[in-house]
């Protein structure tokens, strides 16, 4: 079974369609404030920060749950100078990006441990090393998952489960879209592979992490040589 956060928008809604019309496996997405417009059934609403309601939607499926790759796509940004910044906002941020991860996999483990195979692929970015003002908690919950995920990754590697992360560059889904053109022509000019990444890299790049077990708690970098 496949589980995505954050799957009714940007990547998480392009990898839930992918993962759904051309795979055999069982797919399902969640939601918090973006009602999906189809495919309902194949969705869970889900506020990833709540623990308790991660481990009941956990709880009520359990049975249907086996060979799991969990996709944590769910995630949020806020962009202010850190002195300016709203601490209520920026504790969000790390409240979603670091702690709904967190619970999701935390949540899922026990039932991987047991079944002796699991794939946590987790969402970071280039964000986390390259100096960007106005990102200072968007950054900081990124960085954080590659620590989380090499912990993760020795504490159940010997059970066939692994942890990683994909360090995302700047990609045609998700909050570049939100960005003004001169802004993100200035940003293409940066990439040293002059594009955006492309979707279908994205998912390359999943697969992989699903068919490979001797990495684990590693941070790959699909950002087109941006650094």
């Amino acid at each position: 079974m496949i589980v995505i956060t954050g799957a009714s928008k940007g990547i998480g809604k392009y990898l839930f369609n992918s993962f759904l019309n051309n795979s055999s496996e069982s797919v399902i997405g969640t939601y918090l404030n973006t009602k999906p417009e189809t495919n309902l059934e194949n969705y869970v609403h889900l506020d990833v920060c709540n623990w308790d309601q991660v481990n009941k939607f956990v709880s009520d499926k359990k049975d249907a749950f086996s060979n799991i790759t969990l996709i944590n796509c769910a995630g949020i940004s806020y962009t202010s100078y850190t002195h300016k910044s709203d601490p209520e906002a920026w504790k969000k941020v790390i409240e979603t990006n670091l702690f709904g991860t967190y619970n999701l996999i935390r949540a899922l483990l026990p039932i991987m441990r047991d079944q002796k195979y699991g794939r946590v692929i987790n969402f970071a970015s280039v964000v986390a090393v390259k100096p960007t003002p106005g990102i200072s908690a968007y950054a900081a919950s990124k960085s954080a998952l590659w620590g989380m995920a090499k912990s993760l990754a020795i504490e159940n590697a010997s059970l066939n489960i692994t942890i990683n992360n994909i360090n995302l560059g700047y990609s045609e889904l998700g909050m570049i879209s939100t960005v003004p053109d001169q802004y993100k022509q200035k940003i293409i000019a940066e990439i040293p592979a002059g594009i955006l990444c492309e979707p279908g890299d994205i998912l390359k790049t999943v697969e992989y992490l699903r068919d490979t077990r001797y990495i684990t708690g590693a941070s790959l970098d699909v950002s087109g040589g941006l650094v």
